[in-house]
């Protein structure tokens, strides 16, 4: 029976690893070692990541908001009390939105709030 020469599949391997590679910096984008280890680190920080941006984008829309209902006298947290106390249900991505796009309809939320 004949036998199989794998130089083709670890080439590929390589080739495919240093391809993932692309852009980095250094010895990590041209050597093989360096490339796997950095290509792992930055999944790891990818998947990380992904779940960090929740919160840093929920972040941000509390501080929109709170710029916004600041120039009606409220803090954040009381308005965001009044809203569950009137019942209504807007989060957070929507407020945010809401004040930076559209003030006048910001400012009839405010005012259905306050009632």
């Amino acid at each position: 029976m004949s036998r199989v020469k794998r130089g083709t599949i670890a080439n590929k391997r390589r080739k495919n690893v240093l391809k993932l590679a692309k852009g980095y910096r250094f010895g990590r984008s041209k050597k093989f070692r360096q490339a796997k280890e950095a290509i792992l680190h930055a999944g790891n920080h990818a998947f990380a990541h992904r779940k960090d941006k929740k919160g840093d984008f929920r972040r941000l829309w509390t501080i929109k908001i709170n710029a916004a209902v600041r120039a009606f006298g409220l803090s954040y947290s009381r308005f965001i009390d009044m809203l569950k106390k009137k019942d209504i249900t807007l989060d957070r991505k929507v407020l945010a939105d809401i004040a930076e796009h559209n003030p006048q309809a910001f400012e009839n939320i405010v005012s259905e709030a306050k009632k």
